[in-house]
C-alpha cells in the first residue's frame, strides 16, 4: 500500500518515549510501540501506539482446522459455478465458502447473516480482498473505521484484527453477499501505474484520492477477557487476550487497510478491443485483480467490441459476475462465477461476436481473478458446478 497516512496521536520521533496523560494519584507511563511490519522490516509497515501490551495472550482455547476439501486436482474442465446458492450462515468466518486453490490463494464466497460482535479475527496467513456484493456496514479493525456498501473492494493485510459490522442482515436482496480472495503474497496496486516514488500515474484508471484510509481511531482503555480468532498455517486458533485490541491512540505508515470501490475505475478504451491487462485493479506476485465496468465499445469502424479468442497458456481466469449485461456470455446471472483453466482456449459464447457488433457501450460489472498458478475445486464449488459450461461453445 504505497500511500503515506496517519491517524491520532504519536511522538514526533518514532521509538520514544510517549507519556500517557498523568492521572491523579498515578505515577508516569508509557504508551506501548508496535511496529506493523512485513518482509523481514524491508516491505510496507505501520507503527501504533497502544494503551496496553498487545502482546497479553491470558488463554488458548483451541484450534479448528481449515484446509480446503478438494474434489478436482488437476482441473482441464472450464466451469460454471451460481454463486447465490450458497445458503447463507450466521457466522462471518463460518459463512466463508472456499471454492478454488492453490498454493497462492483461496477464492471464495460468504453470507453471513450476522455481525462480528462476539470475537475478534486476523488472518496471520494472508491479506485479505473482500468484494461486497450486496449489503454495507463497516469494517473496524484497530487502525480504526471504514464504512463500506456495494462495489466496495476492501483490502486488509495480514495481521489485521478486524471486526465486521453490518448495517442489515435481513433475507432477500439485503442479504449480505461478499467475495473473498486470501493472498499468501501481499495485495498492492498495479507497478505499472506507479511511479518511482509510489505516486499513481496520470494513466492509471484511478488515483489516490479514490482510496478511502481508515478514520474514526477507536480507542479502548479495557482489559477483561477478548476472544480473538487467528487463523495461522490454515487452521484457526481461539486465543484470549487481556486487553481489548482496538485500544490504539495513533499510528502512521504505510501498512494499513483500505477501501476502493469499483464505481472509481475509469475504463480504458480503444479503436479496437483492449486485452484484460487494462482492467487491471490490484496485482501480487501471483495472481492479478481486474474490474470490468461500464464502457464505451470500441470505435473503429468495422471493430468487434466482443473479446477475441484467446488461449490462457500461462494462467487460469476466474470471473465473478456482479451486474449488469455480460455481452461475451450466455445465461449469465449476478453471482455466477466462471472458471477457464490454462492450457485451452476459450471466448466468446455462440452468437455473442456477431450481436456484439455496432453496439455503443457495455453496463457490465464483473470482478476477473488471474492466477499464475492452476486453481483446484473444492467439494463446495463442485456442488453448485451446474456441469455444462464447457460445453457452452458449441455451434
Amino acid at each position: 500500500m504505497p500511500f503515506y497516512h496517519t491517524l491520532g496521536q504519536m511522538p514526533s520521533k518514532r521509538h520514544t518515549q510517549f507519556e500517557k496523560p498523568v492521572k491523579t494519584g498515578t505515577s508516569t507511563s508509557l504508551y506501548y510501540e508496535q511496529l506493523f511490519g512485513t518482509i523481514g522490516f524491508e516491505g510496507m509497515s505501520s507503527l501504533l501506539y497502544h494503551v496496553h501490551r498487545p502482546t497479553m495472550v491470558r488463554e488458548v482455547l483451541g484450534s479448528v482446522d481449515l484446509t480446503p476439501k478438494l474434489a478436482v486436482e488437476k482441473n482441464i474442465l472450464s466451469r460454471k459455478f451460481t454463486g447465490f446458492t450458497i445458503e447463507p450462515v450466521d457466522d462471518f468466518l463460518e459463512s466463508r465458502v472456499p471454492l478454488l486453490v492453490n498454493s497462492d490463494l483461496i477464492f471464495g464466497l460468504a453470507a453471513p447473516r450476522q455481525s462480528m460482535t462476539t470475537y475478534f479475527y486476523k488472518n496471520a496467513d494472508a491479506d485479505e480482498l473482500l468484494f461486497v456484493h450486496r449489503g454495507s456496514g463497516t469494517l473496524r479493525t484497530l487502525f480504526g473505521s471504514i464504512p463500506f456498501q456495494y462495489g466496495d473492494y476492501l483490502v486488509i493485510p495480514r495481521g489485521t484484527i478486524y471486526q465486521i459490522d453490518f448495517d442489515s442482515v435481513t433475507a432477500g436482496s439485503d442479504q449480505p453477499r461478499l467475495l473473498y480472495v486470501e493472498s499468501h503474497s501481499p495485495i498492492y496496486t498495479p507497478k505499472r501505474y506507479r511511479n518511482q516514488f509510489g505516486q499513481l500515474l496520470e494513466h492509471a484508471p484511478y488515483c489516490e484520492r479514490d482510496i478511502v484510509r481508515p478514520i474514526g481511531l477507536e480507542t479502548h482503555d479495557e482489559t477483561g477477557d477478548f476472544l480473538v480468532k487467528i487463523k495461522k498455517q490454515g487452521s484457526l486458533h481461539s486465543l484470549v487476550y487481556a486487553s481489548h485490541p482496538f485500544d490504539v491512540v495513533g499510528w502512521d505508515g504505510y501498512n494499513y487497510p483500505y477501501s476502493f470501490s469499483i464505481f472509481n475505475f475509469e475504463p480504458i478504451t480503444g479503436r479496437v478491443h483492449q486485452p484484460p491487462p487494462v482492467h487491471q485493479t490490484f496485482q501480487t506476485d501471483s495472481f492479478v485483480v481486474c474490474s470490468f465496468v461500464p464502457r464505451l465499445y470500441d470505435y473503429h469502424p468495422k471493430a468487434i467490441p466482443a473479446p477475441y479468442n484467446h488461449s490462457n497458456i500461462d494462467s487460469d481466469e476466474v470471473i465473478y459476475y456482479v451486474d449488469g449485461d455480460f455481452m461475451s456470455r450466455n445465461d449469465i446471472a449476478p453471482g455466477h462465477i466462471t472458471l477457464h483453466p490454462g492450457g485451452i482456449p476459450h471466448g466468446p459464447a455462440p452468437g455473442a461476436m456477431e450481436r456484439s457488433i455496432g453496439k455503443k457501450e457495455t453496463q457490465e460489472y464483473a470482478v476477473m481473478v488471474d492466477t499464475f498458478r492452476p486453481l483446484m475445486v473444492t467439494e463446495q464449488a463442485l456442488k453448485i458446478d451446474d456441469g455444462t459450461y464447457y460445453k457452452s461453445w458449441l455451434d
